[in-house]
């Protein structure tokens, strides 16, 4: 899906890029939406619960930041098909997966945003969930960004995202 989006591929293609034959897909999804939905709630559960563990080690809400930004950057950098899928093909998912999804990024967005509120306090809550949705347009278009190498292309994420969060 990553390759050729949710339209361009069928479901014996994903089955033959993970070495079992279409019909045994079957077994498992009745269909590439359902493929569509647990690859993306998935990914928004993961950042969520990481997202929640990271802020849960780190009580200063400076260093919940920091490691918040370190926690999306890593997974961006790491998981580039998911953004990509994630970003052309939500809106092909079904009403209640769409909810699912959009019900848990809404949550990491508002985790987000109350550690930034902590951290800067006279901050308006509009303009700091504006302010963290800006960092994420940025962690997330990293697929799309030139090549470099990976450890230059994390730190300039982050020195950007913090940038975008005012730290």
């Amino acid at each position: 899906m990553a390759e050729r989006g949710f339209s361009g591929v069928r479901l014996e293609d994903i089955g033959a890029e993970a070495g079992v034959s279409g019909p045994a897909m079957y077994r498992h999804f009745h269909g590439k939406l359902d493929i569509l939905a647990a690859m993306l709630v998935d990914i928004s559960a993961r950042l969520l619960e990481g997202g929640t563990a990271v802020v849960e080690a780190n009580r200063d809400p400076g260093a919940a930041l920091a490691g918040l930004i370190g926690f999306h950057t890593d997974f961006a950098l790491g998981e580039p098909d998911l953004i990509r899928v994630q970003d052309r093909d939500l809106s092909s998912l079904s009403p209640d997966a769409s909810k699912t999804v959009r019900s848990l990024q809404r949550r990491y967005v508002e985790l987000w945003t109350d550690v930034l509120l902590r951290y800067a306090p006279q901050l308006a809550r509009s303009e700091a969930g504006f302010r963290v949705q800006a960092a994420f347009g940025l962690l997330n278009s990293s697929p799309r960004l030139p090549n470099i190498d990976n450890a230059r292309a994390r730190e300039l994420l982050i020195e950007m995202a913090s940038a975008a969060l005012q730290l």
